[in-house]
């Protein structure tokens, strides 16, 4: 086949899931409630509790609301990335995801334009909520918010490959919103994003290494430093790392003759 149509084909799925998004306003409102909820309401806690907070880049104090708006960022793009491999799920009880899988096209090429669309949707999300955080003195350098987008679309990747990956193992919808919870919050709070390695490692040892090690918090940290105009080679390196297992694992897990989907009876 010609690279045009796997260009159309790319398109087309993107341009599906960002109407599908674009239509679903409940789901876009939802998906910046919650962080907004984290960023203007229990922020002030936290803050009266912890003071200032460190920021790597420069290793300066900052505000608290400041500090953990690239771990809400990291927030957005891991619920999305669970939401969109949801949406497979359903797609795959209702049967359209089986009329996607058997075109003519590499599987793996088809679920990396899936991903690709979902990290598009999480992107346009995140911008939306910095938007909105801008209009409440939460603010990074106006460059920041051009060098952050590299790092949004690798964690994008990399936490959709890991909601697609889940989306592959699981056979039943109900059976999936159950296991989105037990993925997300101890990936959220065993992470950098509320509090810096430091913090974490006066309270708990066992936290500080699962935290250190957290895919999550290296997405966090890469996205931290980018807003910033910093390069965290280290984070890059582990959450690309990270996005090549996951999708790896993704793309053997929709294998017919491999993965799980020969248990289940197809795509």
């Amino acid at each position: 086949m010609k690279a045009a149509h796997y260009l159309r084909a790319m398109q087309g799925i993107i341009a599906r899931e960002l109407w599908r998004f674009l239509r679903q306003r409940e789901r876009f409102i939802a998906a910046l409630v919650r962080p907004l909820v984290w960023l203007f309401i229990f922020a002030a806690g936290f803050r009266a509790a912890l003071g200032i907070a460190i920021i790597p880049p420069y290793e300066t104090y900052i505000m608290y609301e400041v500090y953990i708006t690239p771990g809400l960022i990291g927030m957005i793009q891991l619920f999305n990335g669970m939401q969109s491999s949801l949406s497979m799920v359903y797609d795959r009880e209702m049967g359209s995801m089986r009329t996607l899988l058997v075109s003519p096209l590499p599987r793996w090429f088809l679920l990396t334009s899936k991903l690709l669309a979902g990290t598009a949707v999480s992107i346009l999300q995140v911008y939306t909520f910095l938007l909105i955080a801008w209009f409440y003195d939460v603010e990074a350098p106006l460059a920041g918010y051009l060098t952050l987008l590299p790092a949004l679309i690798l964690s994008g990747l990399m936490l959709g490959a890991l909601g697609m990956l889940l989306s592959s193992v699981i056979k039943q919808l109900e059976n999936f919103a159950g296991v989105m919870n037990f993925v997300i919050f101890p990936m959220f709070f065993m992470s950098t994003a509320l509090y810096p390695l430091w913090k974490i490692e006066e309270s708990s040892e066992l936290l500080f290494n699962l935290a250190q090690y957290n895919p999550f918090s290296q997405a966090v940290e890469f996205a931290r430093f980018a807003l910033y105009q910093q390069f965290n080679g280290e984070a890059c390196l582990y959450t690309a790392a990270a996005l090549v297992i996951f999708l790896s694992l993704a793309i053997l897990g929709y294998n017919p003759s491999k993965g799980m989907m020969k248990r289940k009876g197809g795509g």
